[in-house]
């Protein structure tokens, strides 16, 4: 059997890969020193002892200071990872994050990089509540100058955030909670995955579902589940923005019927977006309208059976399948 690891041995491997290939690479967040437990989910245990505190960094409860840090050491020539615990408190440095770090290369006319790396947590499954458990990742894709990343699989997490940390642009990498134990195999010495490309993780001739994160799962069950009855092709975006356009389009040039499933809530999200792409460019090739798939409108609740009620998963890409193929 092939070696396996988790979510969270994964950031630990990229990051103490990362931090080994380039001194430049710091790392600032609430309790991310060995002496405060690595981390709320233990993911950075190990790295202060082994760089330091100098490049791993523990600061105050305070996300608009953690972020106004990062973007400072960014334009200073280093290359930070800044850790938010959740990702609701991203909208703590709005300002920082927005305003500064994904506009300074534009702003000054490309003289000003900021290779800023933020990590971030989030999801339903653990019952940590409406202010925990949001997935915002479309107000951020909505924003140019920020690329927006999450993973399926612990070696694309691995892969990803080592682009991330590489790339001279602001990135943000999303990972969610209920799976930092969720194990895979483990990525090659030096596995990367390419920002801004996607994996076709099935191929099929009757629908496309595009998808990412957690969700890609269920996508992957049900496409099981139904291969008697449906030839699925399952694509995992792994960027969110900018996501991989001409593999969503040249997989639905093939299926003419489009599926995007997320957890975030269905309406003004990412899906919306990739269906208002999918449309512009196949209309006239389409046998019925793109559906989506997504959480209900509503903070997320606390309680574990309504928590599981609100959240997008198998049964409703059943329903939502079952409806693409019978409006054909």
């Amino acid at each position: 059997m092939s070696e396996q690891l988790n979510f969270g041995q994964a950031h630990n491997l990229a990051l103490t890969e990362a931090m080994e290939a380039d001194e430049k690479v710091i790392v600032l967040g609430e309790d991310v020193g060995d002496e405060q437990g690595g981390g709320v989910f233990k993911t950075m245990y190990g790295l202060s002892g082994k760089f330091g505190t100098d490049r791993v960094r523990s600061t105050a409860i305070a996300e608009q200071s953690i972020m106004g840090a990062a973007v400072g050491a960014a334009i200073a020539g280093y290359r930070p990872v800044a850790d938010i615990m959740f990702m609701n408190f991203l909208t703590v440095a709005m300002d920082q994050l927005v305003n500064h770090a994904a506009k300074l290369r534009f702003m000054s006319g490309g003289q000003t990089g900021v290779p800023l790396h933020v990590m971030t947590t989030t999801g339903t499954g653990r019952q940590f509540g409406g202010q925990h458990s949001d997935w915002l990742e479309s107000w951020f894709a909505h924003v140019p100058g920020l690329t927006i990343v999450t993973a399926s699989n612990p070696a694309d997490a691995k892969g990803l955030i080592l682009s991330c940390i590489e790339s001279d642009n602001p990135t943000i990498f999303i990972q969610h909670l209920a799976m930092m134990r969720v194990k895979g195999p483990m990525p090659e010495p030096g596995y990367r995955v390419p920002l801004g490309k996607a994996a076709v993780l099935t191929e099929g001739t009757d629908l496309t579902i595009v998808s990412y994160g957690r969700q890609v799962l269920d996508c992957l069950a049900v496409a099981e589940r139904l291969k008697n009855e449906v030839s699925i092709e399952v694509i995992d975006l792994r960027t969110i923005a900018p996501f991989d356009k001409e593999a969503v389009l040249n997989s639905v040039s093939k299926t003419k019927r489009a599926i995007v499933m997320h957890e975030a809530v269905k309406e003004y999200g990412v899906g919306a977006e990739i269906s208002s792409v999918i449309h512009e460019a196949l209309f006239a090739s389409l046998k019925a309208p793109v559906e989506r798939v997504g959480s209900k409108f509503s903070p997320v609740p606390f309680n574990p059976s309504l928590e599981k009620d609100w959240t997008a998963g198998e049964a409703e890409l059943e329903i939502a399948i079952r409806n693409v193929m019978g409006r054909s």
